[in-house]
């Protein structure tokens, strides 16, 4: 078997903008970028409107600050399910994977050596029959 050097090429749209999916929990984003001063849009809103907490934002932004090109790129995206931490999670996998598409020659090995391109697979553990949740018992009682 032996292993090639497959040269990838970037996967940009006749707008100039370049697409990542993004999954994280139960959310779900779509995300598109494309040179720009920096904006960020979701679902219609900025992300200061959308993600009140300034942690979420800073997850958002650590794939810029990996690659080195905060505020080069415009960011679209949509995002549906889960909850807010989820969601920001979900749009930093879509932006992590737009950007690998845009330039995967500069790009892919910093955002591979963050583990920004590896789906966070974790997920809400199952309720189990005869448990309150889905490791919590109910109380026990002796007598």
């Amino acid at each position: 078997m032996t292993t090639e050097a497959v040269e990838k090429t970037p996967q940009i749209d006749s707008l100039g903008r370049s697409y990542g999916t993004g999954r994280r929990k139960n959310s779900s984003a779509r995300v598109w970028i494309k040179p720009g001063k920096g904006a960020l849009n979701i679902n219609g809103k900025d992300a200061k409107a959308y993600f009140g907490r300034p942690v979420l934002r800073m997850i958002i932004n650590q794939v810029f600050e990996v690659t080195n090109s905060e505020g080069q790129f415009d960011v679209f995206c949509t995002v549906k399910g889960g909850g807010l931490s989820g969601q920001a999670g979900a749009i930093r996998h879509g932006i992590a994977r737009a950007l690998d598409g845009f330039n995967p020659v500069t790009y892919h090995g910093a955002l591979r050596a963050a583990g920004f391109l590896t789906r966070d697979s974790r997920a809400v553990e199952r309720k189990k029959p005869g448990r309150k949740k889905a490791r919590k018992s109910f109380q026990f009682s002796k007598r």
